[in-house]
């Protein structure tokens, strides 16, 4: 099965992971959310992944969240790159 990563920046700092998967399954099935927290402070860093498991889906929901805010900031969204 191919995973399509997303990278979703700019996230309000408040989001964990489940209101990640909701904001995204809204648009297609979700394999995993993960919001990035700071190792130091244990707070979220501002940015997460999302995976989901059909490209075109996963397109979708770029173009449907992209530039879209929530709660309070415009959302940044678009396929990961490689580490």
């Amino acid at each position: 099965m191919f995973l399509m990563k997303l990278y979703v920046g700019n996230l309000p700092f408040g989001t964990d992971d489940n209101s990640l998967r909701d904001l995204f399954a809204a648009h297609g099935e979700v394999s995993s959310a993960q919001v990035v927290i700071d190792r130091d402070t244990g707070r979220s860093r501002g940015f997460g992944f999302v995976e989901m498991p059909d490209g075109a889906q996963a397109n979708a929901a770029i173009e449907a969240v992209n530039g879209q805010p929530f709660d309070g900031r415009n959302l940044a969204v678009n396929e990961a790159r490689p580490k």
